[in-house]
């Protein structure tokens, strides 16, 4: 199988090098115009919207109901929509159950939100009606305000996270930490990965994958050939290879560790590793005992595993909406849910904050925008903001402060768009701007 037919990863520095050409109209709140109480062009709306359609729907699948695709297949862009949409029903998963009691948000009439990119000033509308985005909800804090679907996608559908997967599995590392189960981040791999103690990686902390800085050298280009489909195939294609053999291979340390930032979606499949044998559970299971269930999510999730039942860390997270939403939540209150902490408040602190000493991290150096934590992108600005981003248009942006968090599902057709995603973020400023207040 080819790389093409997973999009697995996000390849943050080709975005990072054109986001600078718009960031001068993303932060001026000016440019935001929001009407609170309107909605769908004046009627309010109690609940989310749905449409049967969306841009360039013909050349998505329309016509064939928005196909799924097979294994091989999944990636056509005709394709796209159904299998973003039903990836863990084409590849293996492990099922993350709903919460015993959900938690449910509450709803407030849409404001008409407006923003300006470039010389442009467009409408929420206009977005949707130009960018192939499947989901799109904004909250501010436990209350949902903008909430729509398109291509015939619904509340009920679970989408595929690619990327944002490395998010979860960092802030499970951070509860294994607290509950001793991992000694210290500084531990090596090694340590609870034995396999691995003559690999490169084995002998890298667990701090350096966290930060994307072991060193060890990884491509990740997205041209079939590079080690992101070396791993992609190990770990998809059956019968597969075991996952600490795939990674040993990948053993020429090429800068000293904790010295440069790359982006190396094995860094997290190790973490994965490092989770499963330090718990002494499968990664899903974990999330759901110590995150899912206790934040009310509605709907099962839905993990791609590799056959030897080993989740695929680095990406292929499904869940619903408002399920990733719930999850924007929590850590936009630092870890905390309805006043129990789920996740150590310092361990989010610290893994959204670049501290002096690792300057390599900071925002306009590991990239020519974003800054890197623990697995999660930081915006630039005095603020305290933080995204989850995956291929394709897969993105959750927190604010901490505002307590507003936008939920970005997508299925564009190159995968990494810089110019869409500036447009995401022009329109996370105008939400910022008019809403956070």
């Amino acid at each position: 199988m080819a790389l093409t037919a997973l999009d697995l990863g996000f390849r943050g520095a080709a975005v990072g090098l054109a986001l600078n050409l718009v960031i001068a109209g993303l932060t001026s709140s000016a440019h935001a115009q929001v009407m609170p109480g309107a909605a769908n062009d004046g009627a309010a709306a109690a609940g989310p919207v749905f449409s049967d359609t969306g841009p360039d729907a013909a050349s998505y699948g329309a016509a064939a109901g928005f196909p799924v695709g097979t294994r091989t297949t999944s990636s056509q862009l005709e394709n796209l929509v159904g299998s973003y949409s039903h990836f863990g029903e084409i590849f293996s998963s492990r099922q993350v159950r709903r919460a015993t009691t959900p938690w449910l948000f509450k709803r407030a009439a849409e404001p008409a939100i407006s923003y300006k990119f470039g010389s442009e000033q467009r409408s929420i509308a206009d977005y949707l009606g130009h960018n192939p985005t499947t989901g799109l909800l904004i909250a501010k804090d436990d209350t949902i305000l903008y909430e729509h679907y398109q291509y015939a996608r619904t509340d009920r559908d679970r989408f595929l996270s690619q990327s944002m997967a490395k998010t979860i599995t960092s802030m499970l590392i951070g509860i294994a930490v607290s509950e001793g189960k991992i000694k210290s981040i500084d531990d090596p791999v090694s340590t609870y990965v034995p396999g691995l103690a003559e690999a490169e990686y084995g002998k890298t902390s667990i701090r350096d994958l966290l930060h994307m800085s072991s060193g060890v050298a990884f491509s990740e280009i997205y041209d079939g050939q590079d080690d992101i489909a070396r791993l992609a195939r190990d770990l998809f294609i059956e019968p597969g290879k075991n996952p600490v053999t795939s990674v040993a291979q990948f053993n020429t340390r090429a800068t000293p560790p904790g010295t440069k930032w790359h982006y190396a979606s094995v860094e997290t499949e190790i973490l994965g590793l490092v989770l499963r044998s330090a718990t002494g559970q499968p990664v899903a299971d974990y999330l759901h005992d110590r995150v899912w269930d206790a934040i009310g999510a509605e709907a099962d999730a839905a993990w791609a595993v590799d056959s030897t039942g080993q989740e695929i860390a680095f990406c292929c997270f499904n869940a619903t909406l408002r399920d990733y939403a719930r999850l924007g939540r929590l850590l936009a209150h630092d870890g905390a849910w309805e006043g129990r902490q789920l996740i150590p408040r310092q361990w989010v602190l610290d893994a959204t904050t670049v501290r002096p000493a690792d300057g390599h991290l900071a925002p306009g150096t590991a990239t020519s925008y974003f800054g890197y934590g623990y697995q999660v992108w930081l915006l630039p600005g005095e603020q305290r903001r933080f995204a989850l981003l995956g291929i394709r248009g897969q993105i959750i942006l927190v604010d901490p402060t505002t307590k507003l968090v936008m939920v970005h599902t997508a299925v564009r057709n190159q995968p990494s768009e810089p110019r869409a995603y500036a447009e995401t973020l022009a329109l996370w400023f105008a939400v910022l701007g008019q809403l956070g207040r």
